[in-house]
Parts: structure tokens; sequence; C-alpha cells
């Protein structure tokens, strides 16, 4: 294929699949399925890879994230994203319509509307293409999340007219089913869990890596024109529809009304519907209407007083207690969770809420059969709030020093408050295990995600991750949604995970404190699993980076039985059992890079992993002590630093020349 056919198939492709992603993430109304879905895209990453100048800002491609940032960039709003007053009562409502009207002598019309629980962003849009987007900050400077923000698949890359310049505020937010599923993969990995939708959203937002940003799963809704030229827009409830005309997702559940009763009325509505919508709200906005009317009611220091933002009560609701169930994740930490008699909250029935762990329990001082308070954190994760009074001859509740899934003594660390079960054959921990393990900087086995290894589990084919190595082909048939080639797929992926390098193998079992890095340098001092399970403690600190925490965790991991057994049977059935050292050369020694932009032949992490196994050093920023920029397409604000002070910059032919 010609470059000039590959260009109009690219353009063709590009608007055929934007349309999709508009009718599935805007109008929830998908017009095909995934399959046919992901076979435009592959096509289209097929075109940008034979042709690398297809690539463009505005290329669904760019929606998959990738680009890793050491900072933000700050950006100053030439319109500022204010706050709006809070009121917590109906009388303040009616007090705001009050106000009012004796400002400007009539009634007026209100839009009332959902407030989203998410983080404030602002999005630029010039000739109807997207070039930036930031978050609020203080109202007056916030920080540049583009890269991030072109993951959001409801976020229009090119609007339907070819707007001059327009600038819109609109709300991030995380759905409930992609918090609920964020919450799954975090208690799988180990990880912190977020504490609510909207701190896991901003949290995403503010992620160096864009392409973590996608995985999140965010959406948007769009809700005030900041700054527009080529249009004129008079009303509130004229910018939404405009908004809505051009490709925006644009606040849902928006009402109209003259009459503040009538506004009062949609509050209670929306407040009611709380636990039925698949996002998170936290209260109602009312604000007038005509553009006209919000310039003479005019503003304070802090907020405009032509708006205000109805905030609703958290719901909390008093329970009897009637256990503490301790479960076991997937890290081994045992849980308490009180199970209580059922209540409504947020218009769903609950009767279990997570205690954390024994401090929490301790210093709420919960005990079985107390009286206690309960309310939905960000309206979708239950938990005790106090108690509310003791029953009769209650006892103070400790947690079981032994795990309720396996029997294995409990232990509890000096340094954090979590008890946990030690045995690594624990089967409440086997999911995370295997996911863990299988995952793709481990021994990378692909098609052996959370759902396939959840189907493994659940059909009793696996109980440690050993058996991953005695599947077969029929074993593989019998689940649920295999089919010949793809239960082939599998067991060829898990066959070639066999000749992984030994220190894929070391990250893979998990070893706490263990990382990728420290796994290569632990298989660079000792490069044989033997010599890793004879190393003394000693031995051990003289590693780089190798303190005696990290040192004992080792040492004590591989003189546990269980793990012993494990790594002998892996042993039996084929794995990689040494360490090749790879040939490194001083070429770039005492070389700083600065990597910028989008390489066509390598990722930035291959070029990373090049400079730094050819003795040089990569930084995330430009400094008069940085040697050579690496300069790809669509370079940033780092290759206009580097033009700034001098720095040499190169680009991918003249890298390559340099390590030939």
């Amino acid at each position: 294929m010609d470059f000039e056919t590959a260009k109009a198939r690219h353009i063709q492709l590009s608007e055929e699949i934007e349309k999709h992603n508009y009718a599935y993430y805007v109008l929830d109304d998908p017009q095909i399925e995934d399959y046919e879905y992901d076979k435009l895209m592959q096509e289209l990453y097929s075109l940008e890879k034979t042709f690398p100048q297809l690539i463009t800002p505005q290329s669904p491609s760019q929606r998959v994230g990738g680009l890793a940032l050491s900072t933000f960039e700050k950006v100053t709003h030439e319109v500022q994203m204010g706050s709006l007053q809070d009121v917590f009562s109906i009388e303040e409502v009616r007090e705001f319509d009050r106000r009012v009207k004796q400002a400007l002598g009539k009634s007026v019309y209100y839009v009332t509307e959902p407030k989203i629980d998410g983080l404030s962003v602002s999005l630029e849009y010039r000739d109807g293409l997207f070039v930036r987007g930031s978050t609020r900050g203080d109202g007056f400077v916030g920080e540049d999340i583009t890269a991030n923000l072109r993951t959001i698949k409801s976020i229009p890359l090119k609007l339907k007219k070819a707007v001059p310049f327009i600038e819109v505020r609109g709300e991030v937010y995380m759905p409930k089913k992609s918090f609920e599923k964020l919450i799954r993969k975090q208690e799988i990995d180990g990880e912190p869990l977020a504490k609510n939708p909207r701190n896991a959203a901003a949290g995403s937002l503010r992620q160096k890596d864009s392409s973590i940003t996608a995985q999140r799963e965010l959406d948007i809704f769009v809700f005030n024109v900041q700054q527009i030229e080529g249009y004129e827009i008079n009303s509130h409830k004229q910018s939404l529809e405009f908004m809505s005309e051009l490709g925006f997702k644009v606040i849902d559940g928006y009402e109209y009304y003259n009459d503040i009763e009538k506004v009062i009325e949609k509050i209670e509505r929306v407040g009611n519907s709380r636990g039925l919508l698949s996002y998170d709200i936290d209260g109602a906005v009312v604000k007038v209407d005509d553009f006209a009317n919000r310039n003479i009611l005019g503003s304070t220091a802090k907020v405009p007083k032509w708006a205000v933002a109805f905030k609703y009560p958290p719901e909390e609701k008093e329970t009897v207690l009637k256990d503490i169930e301790i479960n076991v994740g997937r890290t081994g930490a045992l849980t308490p969770v009180a199970v209580f008699e059922p209540i409504q909250l947020a218009g769903t029935t609950v009767s279990r809420a997570t205690l954390h762990n024994q401090d929490i329990i301790s210093q709420l001082d919960v005990r079985l059969g107390d009286t206690i308070s309960v309310r939905k954190a960000g309206e979708i994760i239950p938990e005790v709030v106090c108690v509310k009074s003791h029953c009769e001859n209650s006892q103070p509740f400790y947690i079981p020093m032994i795990c309720p899934a396996c029997g294995t003594k409990a232990v509890k660390d000096e340094d954090e408050s979590v008890i946990r079960c030690p045995n690594i054959d624990c089967p409440a921990q086997l999911l995370r295990n295997i996911v863990h393990f299988a995952s793709r900087n481990a021994m990378d086995i692909e098609g052996l995600g959370t759902a396939n290894v959840e189907l493994l589990v659940n059909h009793d084919m696996v109980k440690t991750v050993a058996d991953l190595y005695t599947l077969t082909m029929s074993d593989i048939l019998m689940l649920p949604g295999f089919k010949e080639k793809s239960a082939s797929n599998l067991i060829d992926a898990i066959e070639k995970s066999k000749s992984n390098e030994l220190d894929r193998l070391i990250f893979a079992l998990g070893i706490k404190g263990i990382g990728q890095r420290s796994a290569t340098l632990l298989c660079e001092r000792f490069p044989s699993m033997e010599e890793i399970m004879n190393a003394e403690r000693e031995e051990l600190t003289d590693i780089e980076n190798f303190g005696e925490i990290l040192a004992d965790s080792v040492y004590c991991a591989m003189r546990e039985p269980h793990r012993i057994m494990l790594i002998e049977r892996l042993k039996e059935y084929g794995l990689k059992m040494t360490y090749t050292k790879k040939e490194s050369s001083q070429k770039l020694e005492g070389l700083k890079f600065v990597l910028t932009g989008t390489l066509s032949t390598m990722t930035r992490d291959e070029a990373k992993a090049l400079i730094e196994s050819n003795g040089g050093k990569c930084s995330g920023s430009v400094s008069a002590k940085t040697d050579y920029v690496l300069a790809g397409e669509a370079a940033g604000s780092k290759l206009t630093k580097a033009q700034q002070l001098g720095v040499k910059v190169i680009d991918e032919t003249e890298f390559l020349n340099m390590l030939n």
C-alpha cells in the first residue's frame, strides 16, 4: 500500500472509530460488537506501524497512553475555575432565591443539575481539535494533564464543528463499576485500597505514565463553557445544548425551572436517586440561567452570587453488630469485617462493612452485640463510623492470631498495623499469587489474566503456581469460553515461560520487597537459584541497594519450607534456574540523556534500557548538565528547554549511530 492510499484509509478508520467511541461512551448506545471494534483498531495500529508519520495527537491510537512524564507543566487559567457557595439546608436554597430576586427585581430561570463528585478539569480546543487539558488547581493555576485526558474516550479529540477556540470545564469521575474493579485489582496486587471514587479519579489523572490512566476507565461530564470564539452564547441552558452538539458528554439530568419550589423538588429527587446512579454525586447545583443576569449579580471575592451547591449530608444509620468475620486478603492480610443487621443506605441493602485492622477496632472499641453507626464512604464502600452503645457484658475484640483459611500462625510486622498469614500456599492468597506470577514483568504468561486465573482456581485446576505447568489442552478446553485455538495459545505461553531468565522467576515468586530491579541485582550477584538459596545475610547485604531489611526478607524467604518445595517443583518442570548476565558496553559512560516525544523504532522504555546498558544515565528533566536530548515525534516542552539552554538535540538515527 502506498502512503496516499494509507493516509486516506487512516482518515476513514479514525472517523469511524471515533464515531463508535461517541456512540458507546457518550450516548451509551454501542453500534458494533467489541470484536468488530477491535479489528478496526488493529487495522489502524498496523497502518501507523507501517507509516509512523500518520500518527497525530487526534489519532484514536493516542488514547492508550504511554507517555511517561517527570513532572506536570503549570497552566495559568485565563478564566478562573472558581468554586461555588455550599448550602446545606432547603431554607438556604430559598434564601438564595430571595437574594437573586431582590438584586434583579424579577424572578429568573434556574438550571438545576447533579454535582458530580470528581476532579474538575479544563479542556481547550482550537479549530475543533483538542490541544490542551489541565486540572483546576487553585482556580488560577493548574497542571497540564493533556496526555492523561486523551485516554478518556468520552472526551472528543475532534469536535463536530470547527469552533475557532473553545474552553470548557468538566468533572472527571470514576464510575462505580470501574472503582469496584480497581479495588479488586488493588486487593489482588496487594496495594493500598483507594478510599473512594473521587480520590481514585484524582490519583489516576495525576499518573506520570498515561498508560496507567488509560486502564482506569475514567469518564467525564462537561458542564460549562469557560470561553469561546466565533459563537455567541447567552445562557447556561444554551451552552449545554451547544456543547452536546459539539460531541461533548454533557452533565446528565439537568432541568430548567423559574419556580424555586420546583428546583427544591428536583434537588430532593436527585438526592433520592443517588444509590441508583452509575456515578458518585455529593450534591445538586442551582445556577441562574441567563448570562446577562449573572453579570448583574456578580461575584464575591470567593464565589459567584448567581449559583449555589446544595450538599447532601452523608447518610448514616444505626444497626446491631452480630459478628466480626476475619477475611484473608490476597497478600495474606487478615481483615476484620463487621456483620450486622441489614440496613438501607443510599438505595441499597447493606449488612457488611470493613473494620480495616486491629488498630481501628481498638480505636472505635467495637464489640460483638454493640449498636453501631454505619455509612457509605463515597456512596459505595460501607464503613463503621462509631459505636453508639455497648452490649451488656461485652468484651473488647481482638483478631485471632491464626489464619482462618489454613490454620497457620499469623504474624504482625513491627512497621505495619496489619496481621498476616505467612503461608505462601494459603488458599486465600492463591489468586493473587498466580496473577502476579503470570504478569508481564514476571513470567509474562500471555492470556493468563485475572479472569482466566479465577476460572482455573474456581475449577480446582491449580492450587499453587507450579500447577500451571501440569495443565493440558484438555484441561483448558473444559473451561467456559475456551476454544481449541485459545487453549493452545495459553498452553504455548505457559511452556514458553519456562525459558525466562532467573531474575523474572525471582520477581514472580513474590518475595516481600523484591521488585524487578532488585531481582536483577540479586541474580547478577548470585547467578543460580542454588546460590541464591544458600546465600547468607551478610553476603546479601553486600548487593547494591540491598539493606538489612531486604537481605533478611530474601534470606528468610529462601528458607521457608513452602517456598523450597515450590522451587523444587518448578525445577522438575523445567524452568530455568540460572541467570545469563547481559552483555553491556560503556559507549555512553558518563553521558546524561533526556527523552521526549514518540520514537518510531522503539519505545521510550526500550531506549532508556539501551542507554543504561551502555553506561549512560537518563533524567526526567532538561538542565545545563544534560548532554543529549533524544527527541522523537511530537516532542514537547523539553525540546524547547533544550534549545534554550543550548543542549545538543539528537534524533533516533543519531542515537543508534552512537551505539554502533
